[in-house]
């Protein structure tokens, strides 16, 4: 089964367990009432089943609900699908005043329908010549408003610095300062003029994202004929955009890095939405080869244990149950 594990504040006066199996059943078969159709197939084997319901430590009216959902309700291969039950109409649900998915975990048989990420970090690191020691990257800043010409400047200061990578921030597209074709042009211009000076291997995360996917298919495109060896793509395209931008980056032997722009509108909040840990399992699944975890430093929010999760969740290949660290499932990849 696929296992989910949700945080519930239920509405006043409505029993937790009564509230998660609503959600069980409005997440999986079910609706607001019975209907007679329900006779037309085995309601009992496709609905959910909230199977076990604890109160949150230290709260009042939050509980752990977990829910098991037939592997069978399920299309192979589709994040936007798993995610249209998982996270579909649950969320405006009357019984609970707040929900929050706070882990989730995936049936081998399940995970292998999915590409998983286009290259991988041992072929990125044969890739770049880099060996025993991390990669260090940075982003051009300003990071709107800098001419194709200048930008190209910062990336080739930074990357003759000592940088093995520069990378377009996540609302740098295509605009009227500096359209999109000007900046892939000076900033390759920038990587290969880096590359000589340092006999290193340099690279810069070309952004590709756009208003439509053939737009992103043309901005790859001319990436690869320049000889980017990376692209990168925006969280908030989509689902179903990012497992297709990673099928194109394995066809064209390419590593795909994802911003994950817009994550925080619903995985800051403790007590609705959904955490980060979710999100960075299922783009394992979609094909992305890194993701922006977050840092214990800097201007983001972050609390080490976990961000140390949201790692492990990324790289490892096994998952032991680990609460500190916010992973509440076992999970073999």
């Amino acid at each position: 089964d696929v296992l989910a594990l949700f945080r519930i504040t239920p509405q006043p006066g409505v029993d937790p367990v009564e509230a998660s199996a609503a959600i069980a059943g409005e997440s999986s078969t079910a609706t607001w009432t019975v209907v007679w159709t329900d006779l037309l197939t085995a309601c009992d084997l496709y609905r959910a089943k909230a199977y076990k319901v604890d109160a949150v430590p230290n709260t009042n009216d939050q509980y752990f609900a977990y829910i098991a959902y037939d592997i069978d309700l399920f299309e192979e291969g589709s994040v936007a699908n798993l995610t249209a039950s998982i996270i579909g109409n649950v969320f405006g649900f009357k019984a609970v005043k707040a929900l929050r998915l706070e882990d989730m975990r995936l049936p081998v048989a399940y995970l292998k329908t999915f590409q998983g990420p286009a290259t991988g970090v041992i072929v990125e690191r044969e890739r770049m010549n880099m060996f025993g020691r991390p990669f260090l990257g940075a982003t051009v800043k300003p990071k709107l408003g800098l001419s194709g010409r200048n930008y190209g400047r910062v990336v080739y200061e930074g990357l003759k610095g000592g940088l093995d990578f520069l990378k377009d921030d996540e609302n740098i597209n295509s605009q009227p300062f500096m359209r999109w074709k000007e900046r892939f042009l000076y900033s390759m211009e920038a990587v290969n003029r880096a590359i000589a000076a340092s006999g290193e291997i340099k690279g810069h995360y070309l952004n590709v994202t756009a208003a439509t996917m053939e737009d992103m298919y043309e901005r790859a495109e001319f990436a690869k004929a320049l000889g980017s060896i990376i692209i990168m793509i925006d969280l908030v395209i989509g689902y179903t955009a990012i497992q297709t931008m990673a099928v194109w980056a394995r066809k064209n032997d390419m590593i795909l890095h994802l911003h994950r722009a817009g994550n925080s509108t619903y995985s800051r909040q403790k007590e609705h939405g959904m955490n980060f840990r979710v999100i960075c399992k299922w783009m394992r699944m979609a094909g992305v080869d890194h993701i922006h975890a977050g840092t214990v430093v800097g201007k983001l929010e972050g609390d080490p244990l976990m961000i140390k999760g949201f790692y492990n969740t990324l790289l490892l290949s096994h998952l032991d149950v680990n609460l500190p660290q916010g992973i509440f499932f076992e999970q073999d990849w």
